[in-house]
């Protein structure tokens, strides 16, 4: 194995996260060590790189973040060895995922469409077990922050399993980094996965 350092400075989303991907599938590196200047990739990479095997460390240079894993000898990818033991017994659960692009349903009155948007959030428990993943890109981020009375049932929705993907280019376009209280920072990189892997999408 490898130390490799990658500056990523400037990258828009999801490129800071496909160059961790190619350096790990290519070299398998011991030690990545990848700088970036925004807070949203630097949660990307942490994330990524911790779905990988790696123990992540992060630091603040200037306005600068640099992101180092560090993968022991012989250390496996957590996450795929969950899957591997977990899909045979899964084989015939269905995996809805929950595209959600903005805080409002639909258009003509915006407090009709949050009065929709919450009622649809209190409804989707009804979909049971098979109810995998919630996205939330561009204004469906809102949702994700204090004063938004659908993050309480984002947080049951978490609480129960549910996995919540909250775009980390989105939260910072809006100045909402420091405020998401709900769900984990996501890329462009997992929402094209998580459509992949899902066996229904529902786009609200």
């Amino acid at each position: 194995m490898t130390d490799i350092s990658l500056d990523c400075k400037g990258l828009p989303c999801p490129q800071p996260v496909l160059r961790c991907k190619e350096a790990v599938e290519k070299d398998g590196p011991a030690q990545l060590v990848v700088i970036v200047d925004n807070e949203a990739a630097k949660e990307n990479v942490s994330r990524f790189l911790t779905m990988q095997g790696y123990a992540v460390r992060t630091e603040q240079s200037g306005p600068d973040f640099i992101v180092t894993g560090l993968r022991e000898n012989g250390a496996e990818c957590e996450e795929c060895a969950v899957m591997t033991e977990a899909e045979p017994q899964n084989v015939d659960k269905g995996k809805i995922l929950v595209f959600v692009p903005a805080d409002i349903i639909g258009s003509g009155d915006d407090t009709l469409g949050g009065n929709l948007m919450y009622n649809f959030m209190v409804t989707l428990k009804e979909l049971g077990d098979e109810l995998w993943r919630i996205i939330l890109v561009n204004g469906g981020v809102k949702l994700a922050v204090p004063g938004n009375r659908c993050l309480e049932e984002l947080q049951k929705l978490e609480a129960s399993g549910v996995s919540i993907l909250v775009c980390g280019t989105c939260l910072e376009f809006f100045g909402l980094t420091d405020k998401r209280a709900v769900g984990d920072v996501t890329n462009m990189l997992d929402v094209v996965t998580s459509f992949q892997l899902a066996t229904k999408t529902i786009r609200v």
